[in-house]
C-alpha cells in the first residue's frame, strides 16, 4: 500500500522497517512493485517516466538523515530551541507591573471565572477559563478590577496568568521545529524556522501578556504537529502511535475552536488533509472496502465526534462555573437570565399578565437586540426631529423602565387593574423622563425607509403619534399578554409601522447603543418581536418564574448566536485605527501595548522587520522554486535522488504550509468586522515554517552554481549569515518587546534611534 497526503511520506521509515524485516525473515507490507522500483534507482537518476510519477509516489529520503550523528544533532538543536524559546518569553515577564492593552479585557474575564460571575464575550470560553484557572492556581483572588490600560497591579498576583500565556507561547518554536523536521527531514530547515519564531519580537510580545493569542496559537500548532505526526504513521494503521496522534489532533482542534472562532481555519486545513488521505486510501486496490470503512470511521471519531464532544463540554463547564448574574446578562434572553443567581428573574415571582398601570421593561427577541431604552439626550441636528432619543440598550438600566397607560389616560386608580389584551391601544411613558414612546414620518437615523422613534411630550401628555396597538404573535383579539412568555409586537396607529430593533450601532451621539426604528415592513421577525421582562404591579398576584429555565442545548445555541452577532457587530468606531490585511505581511504598522511618551514604560507590538520581510521574500521564492521544479519534472530533466527529495519536500511539505498560510490569512479580506494587526500571527506561524523549508532547500542547492568545495563554503556561509542576521536584528529591536523608557525613536539618544524604518511605526 503506497499513497501520498499533504504530509511528508514515510519512505525512510519504510526503509528502516525493511532492513529489520530482512534480518528477521519477515515480508514487507509494501508492494513488490515499489521494491523493484527502489532497487532500480541505484544510479541516482530519474527517468522521464519516474519524474512524472512524483505526484503519485514519494522519493526516498536521504539515508544520512537517520544516521546517529544527525539524530544527535536534531536532539541537540531541539533542546537549544526549547531553551531559547522559554528564556526569550519568560524574560522580564513581570514588567511592566501595570495593565497592558487587552489585559484589561481578558484579565477581567479571568477574574469573572474566579468569582463565578456571568459575562459576555464574542469568543468561545476556553481561553478565558484557562487564564482564570492559571490565576486561581497561582494565588490570584479575582479582586483586581482591570479597569483600563496603565492601572498598576500593586499587591495583586498577576504573574501566574502572564506566565501561563508565556509558557504556551514558548511552545510555538519547539512545535514548529518538530513540524518542519517531520516535513523536510532537515534539522537545518527546522532550526531556521525555530530561530525565526524564537527571535521574532512580535511573537515574544504577544506571548508575554494576558491574552488569548498565545493560547490560540498553541492549539493551532499542536493540531498541525499532531496531524503531521499522524501522517507519518500511515504505514502502521490502528497502532497505538497512530491512534495517539489522531486523537491528539482532534483534542487540539477542539482547543483551537474553543479559544477563538478562527480555529475553524486549522480545522479546514486538517479536513482537507484528511480528505486527500482518504481519497488515496480509496484508490489503493490492496485495501478492502471493509478496511477503508474502518479508516473512515476512525477519522470521523477522532476528528469530528471527539472534538465536537470536547467543544460542547467546554461550554458545559462554562455555564456551570458562571452561575451568578453579571454584566453579560442583558445580551441574552429572559429565559437564559432566569438561570443566573442574583438576576432579578432567578427564582423570581411577578404578575403573570400585563396590566395597565404596570412598570415594565421591554426586551427585543432578536439575540442581543437589547431593551427598549430612552434618556435625556436628543437626536442631533439633521437626524430626524430633534426630540429625545429612543434606543435599545444591552444592559439592565433604570432608563429601561416604562409605564403602561390606556390611550385615553383613564387608568384604573382603585381595585384590581384591567389587563392588557391583544388589539388594545396603549401609550408607553418613559418612567425617568415622563416622555411618551413616539414615532412619525421622519427617516430613521441609520436604516433607510424606516421611520424615526423618539420620546415626545411631557408628564405623559403628547399627541396621537404616541399611540401603539398591542399584537400578541399568533394570538386573537382579547388574548391576554403573558409576561416573559408572549411574543408581542407594537404597531404604530398613525403610520401603520411596527416597533423594530435594527441591530445597527448608533454613532457616539447615540452612545453607541442600538438603533430603534418603526418599520413599514410588517412581516414577523425577531427584530419586531418583544417580550415583557420586568413587571411591577403591586395590585396583582405574583407567580413563580422557575418554569422558564431553558435546557442546555437551548442556551448553547443562544450563546453561539450571540457570539456570532457580536463578532459581526465589531465595526470601527469614529477615529479608531482599523488595520488592513495587506498591512500585515509587510509589517506596516504595529500596536501600542503600553506607554506613549518619554516618561512612560513603552512596549510596542511589531514583528522583527528583518524576519517578517524575510518571510515575505521566502513566499515569493517558494512560488518560483516550485514552478521551476515542476517544469523540470514535466520536461523530464534528469535529476539525482537528492534533488528529487528537494522537489518532494517543496511540493508536499511546503504545499501544506502554504495552504495553512492562505487559510489563516486570505479569509480576513472578506470580513466586515474591525481587524487588528495581531490577527495575522497564526498565519505568520505557517509563513515562518515555509521560510525554513524554502531557504534550506535554496542553500542546499548551492552545488547547482558552484563546484565543491566552493558550493560547501557557500552553503555554510549562507547559513551563518542567515542566523547572524536573525540574531543581530533581534538585538536591534528587542526593546520593543522588553520595554523602553526615555527619548522616542526620532531622538538621537533613543535606544531605537535610526530604527524607525517606516513612518507608520509608532515607537
Amino acid at each position: 500500500m503506497h499513497y501520498v497526503t499533504y504530509g511528508i511520506s514515510d519512505e525512510s521509515s519504510m526503509l528502516r522497517n525493511r532492513r529489520g524485516q530482512m534480518n528477521t525473515g519477515e515480508q514487507s507490507p509494501v508492494s513488490t512493485h515499489h521494491e523493484s522500483t527502489q532497487e532500480n534507482t541505484e544510479d541516482d537518476r530519474l527517468s522521464e517516466g519516474d519524474s512524472q510519477s512524483l505526484n503519485g509516489t514519494s522519493a526516498q529520503h536521504d539515508q544520512g538523515i537517520y544516521s546517529p550523528n544527525n539524530e544527535a544533532q536534531s536532539t541537540a538543536f531541539f533542546l537549544l530551541v526549547v531553551l531559547l524559546s522559554f528564556s526569550t518569553r519568560l524574560y522580564k515577564i513581570m514588567e511592566p507591573p501595570h495593565v497592558c492593552w487587552d489585559e484589561t479585557h481578558f484579565g477581567k474575564m479571568g477574574s469573572y471565572y474566579i468569582n463565578r460571575t456571568f459575562f459576555f464575550d464574542v469568543h468561545p470560553p476556553l481561553g478565558k477559563m484557562l487564564i482564570g484557572l492559571a490565576g486561581y492556581m497561582t494565588g490570584y483572588d479575582g479582586t483586581y478590577p482591570f479597569l483600563k490600560p496603565g492601572d498598576k497591579y500593586e499587591h495583586h498576583n498577576y504573574w501566574g496568568m502572564r506566565g501561563f500565556c508565556a509558557s504556551l507561547g514558548s511552545c510555538l518554536p519547539p512545535f514548529a521545529y518538530l513540524t518542519v523536521l517531520e516535513l523536510s527531514q532537515s534539522p537545518t530547515a527546522a532550526l531556521i524556522t525555530a530561530a525565526v519564531l524564537a527571535f521574532d519580537t512580535g511573537c515574544i510580545t504577544i506571548s508575554q501578556y494576558i491574552l488569548l493569542d498565545p493560547i490560540l496559537m498553541f492549539f493551532i500548532m499542536g493540531a498541525v504537529l499532531s496531524m503531521v505526526k499522524f501522517n507519518r504513521q500511515r504505514y502502521r494503521p490502528f497502532s497505538a502511535p497512530w491512534w495517539f496522534w489522531l486523537v491528539l489532533t482532534g483534542v487540539n482542534l477542539s482547543g483551537a475552536l474553543g479559544v477563538k472562532f478562527v480555529g475553524l481555519f486549522v480545522i479546514l486545513l486538517v479536513g482537507m488533509n484528511t480528505a486527500r488521505d482518504l481519497w488515496s486510501l480509496l484508490g489503493d486496490l490492496h485495501l478492502s472496502l471493509m478496511d477503508f470503512g474502518k479508516h473512515l470511521l476512525s477519522r470521523v471519531f477522532g476528528l469530528i465526534l471527539l472534538p465536537l464532544f470536547l467543544y460542547v463540554t467546554i461550554f458545559a463547564v462554562h455555564f456551570v462555573v458562571l452561575n451568578k448574574s453579571g454584566p453579560g446578562d442583558g445580551f441574552f434572553s429572559s429565559a437564559f437570565q432566569s438561570r443566573l443567581i442574583g438576576n432579578n428573574l432567578h427564582n423570581a415571582s411577578m404578575p403573570e399578565y400585563l396590566a395597565y398601570g404596570s412598570i415594565i421593561t421591554v426586551k427585543n427577541l432578536r439575540i442581543a437586540g437589547g431593551y427598549l431604552h430612552s434618556h435625556w439626550h436628543l437626536y442631533p441636528e439633521g437626524v430626524g426631529a430633534k426630540q429625545q432619543q429612543v434606543t435599545a440598550y444591552l444592559h439592565k438600566d433604570y432608563n429601561n423602565m416604562w409605564l403602561v397607560h390606556r390611550s385615553n389616560d383613564s387608568d384604573a386608580q382603585s381595585g384590581e387593574p384591567d389587563l392588557v389584551r391583544h388589539g388594545d391601544i396603549i401609550r408607553l411613558e418613559h418612567k425617568e423622563t415622563t416622555r411618551n414612546l413616539h414615532s412619525h414620518l421622519h427617516e430613521a437615523p441609520l436604516t433607510k425607509k424606516h421611520f424615526q422613534v423618539t420620546g415626545y411630550g411631557i408628564n405623559g401628555t403628547g399627541d396621537p403619534n404616541d399611540l401603539w396597538q398591542v399584537e400578541v404573535c399568533g394570538g386573537r383579539k382579547g388574548d391576554l399578554v403573558k409576561v416573559l412568555r408572549s411574543k408581542v409586537r407594537f404597531l404604530h396607529r398613525a403610520t401603520g409601522c411596527v416597533l423594530y430593533s435594527s441591530g445597527k450601532t448608533l454613532p457616539k451621539w447615540g452612545w453607541e447603543q442600538v438603533e430603534i426604528t418603526c418599520s413599514p415592513y410588517l412581516k414577523e421577525t425577531p427584530n419586531s418581536q418583544w417580550n415583557i421582562e420586568d413587571h411591577i404591579n403591586t395590585k396583582l398576584p405574583n407567580i413563580s418564574l422557575s418554569v422558564l429555565k431553558p435546557h442546555f442545548l437551548e442556551i448553547l445555541l443562544e450563546s453561539h448566536i450571540v457570539m456570532i452577532r457580536g463578532n459581526s457587530g465589531l465595526k470601527p468606531k469614529d477615529n479608531e485605527m482599523n488595520s488592513k490585511p495587506w498591512h500585515w505581511p509587510i509589517n506596516y504598522q504595529g500596536l501600542r501595548f503600553s506607554g506613549v511618551n518619554e516618561t512612560e514604560y513603552r512596549v510596542y507590538l511589531l514583528g522583527n522587520p528583518v524576519i517578517w520581510w524575510l518571510n515575505l521574500v521566502s513566499l515569493g521564492l517558494y512560488v518560483v522554486m516550485v514552478a521551476v521544479a515542476s517544469l523540470a519534472l514535466h520536461r523530464g530533466v534528469q535529476l539525482d535522488k537528492r534533488r528529487i527529495e528537494h522537489c518532494r519536500v517543496l511540493m508536499e511539505g511546503g504545499g501544506l504550509l502554504l495552504l495553512g498560510w492562505l487559510l489563516h490569512y486570505v479569509p480576513f479580506y472578506t470580513m466586515g468586522r474591525i481587524l487588528y494587526y495581531h490577527h495575522y500571527f497564526p498565519a505568520m506561524l505557517f509563513s515562518s515554517m515555509l521560510t525554513g523549508i524554502t531557504l534550506d532547500t535554496l542553500l542546499q542547492s548551492a552545488d547547482l552554481w558552484l563546484r565543491p568545495p566552493y558550493s560547501h563554503w557557500l552553503l555554510r556561509g549562507g547559513q551563518a549569515m542567515l542566523f547572524l542576521a536573525i540574531l543581530e536584528s533581534f538585538y536591534m529591536f528587542h526593546p520593543l518587546s522588553y520595554g523602553m523608557r526615555g527619548p522616542l525613536a526620532h531622538d538621537p539618544d533613543s535606544t531605537m534611534a535610526g530604527l524607525k524604518w517606516m513612518d507608520s511605526w509608532e515607537f
